[in-house]
């Protein structure tokens, strides 16, 4: 599914986020940055041991929930991976939006900074972290597309999605 906004394009696949031809990969990390399972784990088992080693040593502490850092991408095809740390859900009434805006948000600004054209996001905190489906589909889709619509780049943001539950939370 391809939507257009101005020069920019907004993707939805299902698949491997790991083999993504794009600039930039977004991580589903956890804020120690220690790697984990899910998205996190498959991302630093493709990318190689240098990702740890680069994420240990550029970020000893961490990264603050709603954030993101960026490292290289060891034996990715990106250039780059972000590494977001998303909200774990507690009901909504822990700033939950916000700090998944927050996220998504800082990853969008880090591709520009990056000169990054193309990014792929999985769909942050929905694993573990327990984020209902729906709702993060509504709120990851609408900070991208106003930021798109503000920057107008990446020239292509991509969200790939495991399953076809998520492919069809986001696609609604």
């Amino acid at each position: 599914m391809l939507v257009q906004f101005g020069p920019c394009r907004l993707e939805l696949v299902q698949g491997d986020i790991t083999r993504q031809a794009v600039d930039a990969i977004v991580n589903a990390a956890n804020s120690k940055l220690a790697g984990g399972g899910g998205v996190d784990g498959a991302i630093h088992r493709a990318a190689g041991s240098t990702l740890m080693d680069e994420t240990r040593q550029r970020c000893p502490d961490g990264c603050a929930t709603g954030s993101a850092v960026a490292t290289s991408a060891g034996s990715l095809k990106a250039k780059f991976v972000f590494h977001a740390v998303g909200p774990i859900w507690r009901g909504g009434v822990s700033g939950e939006v916000d700090l998944l805006k927050s996220a998504y948000r800082r990853c969008l600004e880090l591709a520009v900074e990056h000169s990054c054209r193309s990014i792929a996001f999985p769909a942050i905190s929905t694993g573990v972290y327990g984020y209902p489906i729906d709702l993060a589909a509504e709120t990851s889709l609408a900070v991208t597309r106003e930021f798109l619509l503000t920057q107008k780049q990446p020239d292509l943001v991509r969200f790939v999605l495991f399953d076809g539950g998520a492919f069809g939370a986001y696609a609604r």
